[in-house]
């Protein structure tokens, strides 16, 4: 790799003078050396790992350019096509080659070479050999190999390989891995103010790394939010617990008078929608060569053609789903002006300039041309070169007048164009600032500040909350709904008293905020 040989003494006296230890008792019995692969801790490894996996990369592409792979050849409309030979991620790898014996006896030959000039050695016991289709001697092949046979559905990176895009099945391990989860507080007491906080940060952020690239089926939605619903209201055990307040509410931001939870659909939503960004943003990275590849790209390449009929793999139609609405909320940031529009696309009002003066648009001669067509760099320090089909008439002179104050400070400069989210603060997408923008909240004026106090207890904020809602479980309540309670027999009287106080009265942005908290004076008695 052209590493001088003093570089080199040095990494072979960090990797060569290391020995272990095991304590046996509490007791070091004694040191020993290693003899192949690398120590984990040791901040050297992962670069020298990186280094090694080289070695795998450039074998694996030399047998393919020598025709002794062939890879995966990825094709779509036109006649271009995109070679996938191997995948790397961390310490996981994928090859793809033809299923016949000689490109696996190629690829048998190869890991072996790799062992030899890296030092590391292929973990055969979870390898495996995964054809697609009916693939005969295929054992054969694993043989060769040295690993067993695997099929489809698989799991890779933690996600599901080979399963249909709208199978429930799909989420089995997402609910199994809730279910394992709340088996561990099934006989902890946990108060309302801690299952919020186990919520937000278990049961809600199960889910997110598979639907990040998976749209989630309804009914498994549903199946969650109420297992997240029970365990709010009726903690570990599940019981069925009365829901005192809807789920809708709960799902709302705190100022909305929720608990800041959220709907599962939604932030699914919002999730998928972050592809629609990544694809206008990166450039030369390979998952966008394989989609550009199979679906095409629209003119200049900011987003992906839709795939149309029953074309196309299902997972990108369910991202492209998402894509009007994510545009409706970016914006260009001109550099070159070689890639936006100069009147169709959205760079210097919050609309394009085709809906900003449309009759400017119908008048112009170049209606498709981009900000670079449209900029003359050679009439002084530069100036817009505006071409309409005719004179315009006195009533007209105005809108043009505008136009123009609109185009001041607006000029091309030598870097690449690029888009923003306008939503934003730094221009980048966020999730968190796209599931606002996609939840609908409820319109009304919720006291929260006064609710959710920073030095109380969250179950005691949580109460208040609910009694602002008007939803605590007094009594009455009870009775109403057919609940008897055998532990009025402790209180002073046949009944609870339930009393009203109006907390507070004032006026904030012109609007009175009524806020009242209900409570229950539960006196000792003899019984």
């Amino acid at each position: 790799m052209g590493f001088g040989s003093k570089w080199v003494g040095w990494m072979w006296s960090c990797v060569s003078s290391a020995k272990f230890s095991i304590l046996v008792n509490g007791v070091p019995a004694g040191f020993f050396p290693n003899t192949r692969g690398l120590r984990q801790g040791d901040p050297l490894s992962p670069y020298l790992f990186v280094m090694g996996m080289e070695i795998l990369d450039v074998l694996i592409r030399r047998a393919v350019e020598g025709g002794y792979l062939t890879g995966c050849n990825i094709r779509g409309g036109s006649r271009t096509s995109l070679n996938i030979s191997h995948l790397f991620f961390a310490d996981d790898t994928v090859v793809f080659c033809e299923a016949n014996k000689d490109q696996v006896s190629h690829l048998s030959w190869i890991l072996i070479w790799f062992e030899a000039a890296s030092g590391l050695r292929i973990n055969l016991a979870k390898s495996e050999i995964i054809p697609v289709g009916e693939v005969e001697e295929i054992l054969e092949m694993a043989a060769e190999l040295g690993c067993r046979v695997g099929s489809l559905p698989s799991q890779y990176l933690g996600l599901p390989l080979g399963v249909p895009n709208r199978a429930s099945s799909m989420w089995d391990g997402v609910e199994e891995k809730v279910r394992r989860r709340l088996a561990l507080w099934k006989r902890q007491y946990i108060s309302k103010g801690g299952r919020i906080t186990l919520i937000k940060s278990t049961l809600a952020s199960m889910p997110i790394y598979q639907m990040s690239i998976f749209r989630m089926p309804k009914s498994v939605a549903k199946r969650v939010e109420k297992t997240q619903r029970d365990f709010l209201w009726g903690g570990g055990n599940l019981e069925g617990k009365v829901h005192l307040v809807k789920w809708d509410v709960v799902c709302s931001e705190k100022f909305n008078g929720g608990l800041g939870l959220r709907r599962i659909a939604t932030l699914n939503r919002a999730l998928l929608g972050k592809w629609v960004w990544r694809f206008a943003c990166e450039k030369d990275n390979l998952w966008k060569q394989v989609i550009s590849t199979k679906y095409g790209q629209e003119e200049h390449g900011w987003r992906a053609k839709k795939a149309s009929g029953a074309a196309g793999v299902g997972v990108w139609k369910e991202i492209m789903k998402e894509s009007e609405w994510c545009w409706e909320k970016l914006a260009f940031l001109v550099g070159k002006g070689s890639k936006i529009k100069f009147w169709k696309d959205r760079w210097c009002t919050e609309t394009p300039l085709s809906q900003c003066f449309h009759h400017l648009f119908v008048l112009a001669v170049h209606r498709d041309a981009t900000i670079e067509e449209m900029w003359d760099q050679h009439s002084g320090q530069g100036d817009w070169n505006l071409v309409f089909v005719r004179d315009f008439n006195d009533w007209e002179m105005d809108m043009v007048g505008d136009l123009l104050l609109t185009l001041r400070g607006h000029r091309p400069s030598m870097e690449d164009d690029s888009v923003i989210w306008r939503q934003g603060r730094n221009g980048r997408y966020r999730v968190k600032e796209a599931y606002r923008l996609l939840d609908k909240p409820n319109a009304i004026e919720f006291p929260a500040r006064r609710i959710w106090v920073d030095k109380v207890p969250t179950k005691v904020c949580f109460f208040a909350w609910e009694a602002t809602w008007g939803k605590v479980l007094t009594l009455d309540r009870l009775q109403i709904r057919g609940i008897s309670s055998g532990s009025s027999r402790n209180c002073k009287g046949d009944s609870y008293l339930l009393e009203g106080l109006i907390c507070r009265e004032e006026k904030e942005k012109d609007l009175e905020i009524h806020s009242v908290v209900y409570f229950l004076d539960c006196l000792e008695g003899e019984e």
